[in-house]
């Protein structure tokens, strides 16, 4: 079974698409810095694939759990609650991380430059109720 059966169709093609061209896609995430997450189900126990947009933080990546301003949190979120060791891809490279949820200050300065970086998730966090969480993915 390939690691992509479990994938939606959009996620599918973003992935297909990174994979190709060493970690680069067309729209709606061209020129953005993008990984992908595999991370373990919390219900499933499966491997889980999700193509995330990251801002780089010294020696690690923070990702931001914005579900496009849902009211809810992303699967991918509530996987690295339940367990925080994951991979990730970045162009050809494998990285094996932990997840860190940030708090406080320091999640407040990176979600901070991320909605100057990328105004769309200032939108994003204008649509939801919700504190969208930013995870740190250390290297492990």
């Amino acid at each position: 079974m390939s690691d992509l059966d479990d994938v939606n169709e959009f996620n599918r093609g973003i992935i297909e698409q990174f994979r190709a061209n060493d970690g680069k896609v067309g729209p709606p995430f061209e020129g953005a810095p993008l990984l992908i997450l595999h991370s373990t189900g919390a219900k499933t126990g499966k491997d889980r694939l999700a193509p995330i947009v990251y801002q780089p933080v010294g020696d690690a990546w923070a990702v931001f759990a914005s579900k496009a301003g849902a009211p809810d949190n992303p699967d991918w979120y509530h996987n690295l609650v339940a367990e925080p060791a994951a991979r990730i891809e970045l162009g050809s490279d494998e990285v094996e991380v932990t997840a860190r949820v940030l708090q406080g200050d320091e999640r407040a300065e990176i979600w901070e430059k991320q909605k100057q970086l990328m105004p769309g998730f200032a939108d994003y966090e204008a649509k939801t109720d919700r504190v969208i969480p930013v995870v740190l993915l250390e290297r492990s």
